[in-house]
């Protein structure tokens, strides 16, 4: 049986009309990173929670997008045949 805990860390700023996130995966093999961004039209009432959320949830796919090219480079690494993983 095999256990292992991993963790993402999401750091958010501010600047003007942009929100910036980055996501970052801890894992035991190493680390990920990417970027996602959010800009509110100045006509838009200034929620901060939502350039967060959509900021945020731009960098976790991003990340996922990431851990995906990762995995399939680690299993063409080890079958040396071509992979491809369908989201």
């Amino acid at each position: 049986m095999h256990a292992g805990q991993w963790r993402v860390e999401i750091f958010l700023s501010e600047e003007e009309d942009r929100t910036h996130a980055v996501a970052r995966l801890h894992t035991a093999a190493g680390e990920l990173t990417a970027d996602g961004t959010a800009r509110r039209n100045p006509a838009d009432r200034d929620v901060p929670e939502i350039g967060d959320e959509l900021a945020a949830a731009r960098a976790l796919s991003a990340l996922a997008h990431r851990l995906l090219e990762t995995v399939a480079e680690d299993i063409e690494g080890v079958t040396r045949r071509p992979v491809r993983l369908d989201s």
